[in-house]
């Protein structure tokens, strides 16, 4: 295996990370009907003249199995910090409690659950994607270095089966990510 090889199998896999790393992100705001941080991440506050993530308002812990709290660093931001979380569209009703928010989380109805499963596979199918987005830029790579001469056929079949058999570790690795969130989500 070249160095030129290496690095582009590093670049792939590098970019592959990538998508499963943005995967998990995305599977952290679905709500599973137990109390995570993770869940309010992705929530903007409108504060200091535009909006800024929650995370930069307050803290937010997990006093109990089904119940978050925010604890948030500037009195004035409380009613914008309950205002952002009830607007997020993750069917939370937060409540103001002096400095700290408090979101209970509500049982999923079976409804719900299955639209979250949905969503977690929509996220899943986006980073199939990008994984095969990152496997069609490394074949053309190694088809451009073909055509400039810098490389056989014979080499260009051995990176592209390379590219590809990484290309099928990823996917199965979000399959599973999948069924995991799946799993989770249909859990009562």
């Amino acid at each position: 295996m070249s160095v030129d090889q290496k690095s582009l199998l590093a670049d792939i896999t590098r970019r592959m990370d990538g998508a499963l790393e943005s995967l998990r992100r995305d599977f952290a705001g679905l709500r599973s009907g137990r109390a995570s941080p993770a869940l309010l991440e992705p929530v903007r506050v409108e504060a200091y003249g535009g909006e800024v993530p929650l995370t930069q308002v307050g803290s937010i812990a997990v006093p109990e199995a089904r119940m978050l709290t925010v604890q948030v660093w500037d009195r004035s931001l409380v009613g914008a910090v309950e205002r952002a979380i009830r607007d997020s569209g993750l069917g939370l009703n937060p409540a103001a409690d002096g400095q700290t928010v408090r979101v209970p989380i509500p049982q999923l109805t079976e409804e719900r659950r299955n639209e979250l499963a949905r969503a977690a596979g929509k996220y899943a199918e986006n980073a199939k994607i990008a994984v095969r987005g990152v496997r069609r830029d490394g074949m053309e790579q190694t088809r451009g270095q073909e055509k400039k001469g810098e490389i056989s056929q014979d080499d260009v079949k051995v990176w592209s089966d390379a590219i590809q058999k990484l290309t099928d570790q990823y996917v199965k690795r979000v399959d599973e990510l999948l069924a995991e969130k799946e799993r989770e989500i249909k859990q009562v």
